[in-house]
């Protein structure tokens, strides 16, 4: 299996969610390998309550000590009637980021996909990963690319989310099983112990 290198150096990183949790869930263990590295982190969230967004705000400090974190504030579930407001608020981040990790194109929640669909079209120069989201509509994919995690890491992710998210605690799908299993399976896809999923459409390959 090859596996690709980021570019040595600092790195510009921009995560978007459309919720607060989703970049969490979605990748909170590749945020915590880039709080490893020279990496200066963005998350931006497009919904949230007062309540979840200091949630995710918590979260984001800890799995990524120096990253910065902003809300939206838009109607939860109802992104796409906002088309004009968050490519408009996404334009409005001003960033140039070489990294942007974003929910996935064809997801089954429209929130998720639509901020998927336009991250790609604001950020054409940077390499778009979009994590996945284990939901009981069972969209998942194949992926294209992956994170290996060191069992320390993929542990810790979990014990974030249970930590951080009080709110979500409860709902059938919020499972430690669920978050380790999803990890194992992708680990075992890449001869790794964890690891965390990605997809994408485009890569530029330097030879």
């Amino acid at each position: 299996m090859l596996g690709l290198q980021l570019p040595a150096g600092h790195l510009e990183v921009l995560c978007l969610g459309a919720h607060p949790d989703d970049v969490e869930i979605g990748c909170g263990g590749t945020l915590l390998c880039l709080a490893e590295r020279d990496a200066s982190i963005r998350v931006h969230v497009m919904t949230g309550t007062p309540e979840r967004a200091a949630e995710s705000t918590r979260a984001i400090g800890l799995f990524a000590p120096t990253a910065k974190i902003s809300f939206a504030q838009l109607p939860d579930g109802r992104l796409p009637a906002y088309w004009n407001e968050v490519k408009q608020g996404l334009e409005d981040l001003a960033v140039s980021p070489g990294l942007v990790l974003a929910p996935r194109v064809d997801d089954a929640h429209q929130d998720h996909r639509l901020l998927g669909r336009l991250a790609a079209t604001v950020w054409r120069d940077a390499l778009v990963l979009h994590y996945e989201i284990p939901k009981w509509d069972g969209d998942l994919e194949p992926p294209t690319h992956y994170v290996s995690l060191t069992p320390e890491q993929a542990h810790r992710k979990v014990e974030l989310l249970d930590e951080c998210f009080p709110s979500q605690i409860g709902r059938d799908w919020w499972d430690d099983e669920l978050f380790l299993g999803l990890m194992r399976l992708r680990g075992v896809e890449t001869r790794a112990r964890y690891a965390e999923a990605f997809h994408t459409t485009k890569v530029r390959v330097a030879l």
